[in-house]
């Protein structure tokens, strides 16, 4: 089947976790088949674009997690950094669902993969991503019982939370989005309701600079907060109207214009792209919502489309809003 085509010509949405980056997509192919030695040439041509390599590695370390194809690697370059980093990955993944499945292993995977991180910190000590690692794996301690998961914030209004490890990412990649979007998890878990989360957001948003992914972590926090409300049972229509608020408005448009309108197709989140094209629809400033759907091409993400559903559970009802939208967009001019 063509890419984003069915039957008779009809559009159908791609989901693919490399999203936009074909290179990667072909390591992840090679991956599922147990292959590692592309992993590791990509791992070498991406070297210190740091950005490159933690949304490469991420979305690695999720594939790799289900073989022992990192371990091979490993025990055939036990010097290698990248092979280290990417075990450092695949660790703190399979810690992480084990912890989500309550599995009696999750303590110990937990322990594991700390270290796991500790050592590829140790070996490239540049690298932010085994410190993005551990800002992960600090989303499992909900009661923050490790001491540098409670950390003081640097803002007011925001939790007690892993600030520190955040700082050892900063040191190393400024703007790093993954590490930003694992504190959005940690406040969005943090008391009880999205506050800190949107606080995070917004303080985020307000420094992030021209053509930063961070501009659309606003629109991340926005929609939790919807799906927060929709769980509560609140499903008037002052909720569905909020997306025209002149406040979301304003993230909408900052992260259009700072960061859409002056970035390149092959750099772009496809998950960062499904949330501004939602946004953008749900505002009803459809003639902007199309280009980013053009751009996704025939790409999508279930979130945060399935928010917006009956039963955000279903697949097939995420997929159906994500149609219903680029229907209503792409038809608009």
């Amino acid at each position: 089947m063509a890419r984003g085509s069915g039957r008779g010509g009809e559009f159908r949405p791609v989901y693919h976790l490399a999203g936009l980056d074909d290179d990667l997509r072909a390591v992840v192919d090679d991956l599922r088949v147990g292959r590692w030695m592309s992993m590791r040439a990509l791992l070498a041509r991406t070297g210190a674009d740091w950005a490159a390599r933690t949304a490469r590695s991420q979305v690695l370390g999720v594939v790799a997690a289900k073989s022992a194809v990192v371990q091979i690697w490993l025990d055939e370059e036990p010097e290698s950094a990248d092979a280290r980093m990417m075990l450092a990955r695949v660790a703190v993944g399979r810690a992480v669902q084990a912890h989500r499945q309550r599995h009696p292993s999750a303590g110990q995977l937990e322990e594991d993969a700390r270290q796991a991180c500790r050592e590829a910190a140790l070996l490239h000590p540049g690298d932010p991503v085994p410190w993005v690692c551990l800002l992960a794996l600090a989303t499992v301690d909900v009661r923050q019982q490790r001491p540098e998961h409670r950390a003081e914030p640097p803002e007011n209004l925001l939790p007690y939370g892993p600030w520190g490890l955040l700082d050892e990412v900063v040191k190393r990649d400024r703007y790093n989005r993954e590490a930003y979007h694992r504190v959005l998890q940690i406040c969005s878990a943090a008391g009880g309701s999205q506050a800190y989360a949107m606080d995070f957001a917004r303080w985020v948003g307000s420094w992030a600079p021209l053509a930063s992914p961070l501009l659309v972590l606003p629109l991340f926090a926005h929609a939790e907060h919807y799906h927060f409300e929709r769980r509560r049972g609140r499903g008037d229509a002052l909720v569905h109207r909020q997306w025209s608020r002149e406040d979301i408005l304003r993230d909408t448009r900052r992260a259009l214009d700072g960061w859409f309108d002056v970035t390149n197709a092959d750099v772009r989140s496809v998950l960062d792209l499904n949330h501004l094209a939602h946004a953008l629809t749900a505002a009803r400033e459809f003639t902007e919502a199309a280009r980013v759907f053009t751009a996704l091409g025939p790409y999508a993400t279930l979130l945060p489309w399935a928010y917006v559903t009956e039963d955000p559970e279903r697949q097939d009802l995420a997929e159906a809003e994500f149609l219903r939208a680029r229907s209503t967009a792409l038809g608009s001019g």
